[in-house]
C-alpha cells in the first residue's frame, strides 16, 4: 500500500495506539481513581488509582517528549548538513530549531532561499510550511 504524497494539510501524523487506545484508557483509569476516591470507603484504593493513572500518563508524556526530542536533534544534524551541501557554508544559528524542523519540507531547490526568508522575516513554522511550493515529505516522524 503506498503512502499517500505529503503535504502542508496532511503531514500531522496520528499514532493510533498512543493517541486513541493508550490515552483514552490511562484517562479511563483515572476518572475511576477519582471515582473510588469520591465515594465512600474507597477512598485509599481511589488515591492509589489516581496515583498510578497518573503516572501511566506521565510515562506516556515523558516518552513521547524524549523520542520528538531525539527526531528533533536528529533533523537539525540532517538540514544543516542539507544546507551545507547546498551552500557550503553553516546554516544560520539565528534560525530557531522550530524554523529549521519546518524547513525539512522544502525542496533543495526553494530550501536555501526560504531558510533567508524564514530567518530575515523571522517566520513561524507554519508560515514556513504554508511557504513551501514543491513539498518534501517526511515519512519517518512519529
Amino acid at each position: 500500500m503506498a503512502k499517500e504524497n505529503q503535504n502542508f494539510s496532511n503531514h500531522r501524523q496520528w499514532q493510533p495506539l498512543f493517541h486513541f487506545v493508550f490515552y483514552p484508557a490511562a484517562l479511563l483509569v483515572l476518572v475511576a481513581g477519582i471515582r473510588l476516591m469520591t465515594t465512600g470507603n474507597h477512598s485509599f484504593e481511589g488515591a492509589l488509582t489516581v496515583l498510578i493513572a497518573f503516572n501511566i500518563l506521565l510515562i506516556g508524556v515523558l516518552a513521547r517528549m524524549f523520542g520528538l526530542k531525539a527526531q528533533d536533534r536528529a533533523i537539525r544534524a540532517e538540514e544543516s548538513l542539507r544546507y551545507f551541501i547546498l551552500t557550503g557554508k553553516p546554516i544560520s544559528k539565528n534560525l530557531r530549531l522550530g524554523q529549521i524542523i519546518a524547513l525539512r519540507f522544502a525542496s533543495d531547490e526553494e530550501f536555501v532561499d526560504l531558510a533567508a526568508r524564514a530567518e530575515n522575516e523571522n517566520l513561524k513554522s507554519k508560515e514556513i510550511k504554508q511557504a513551501i511550493k514543491n513539498w518534501r515529505g517526511d515519512y519517518h516522524r512519529v
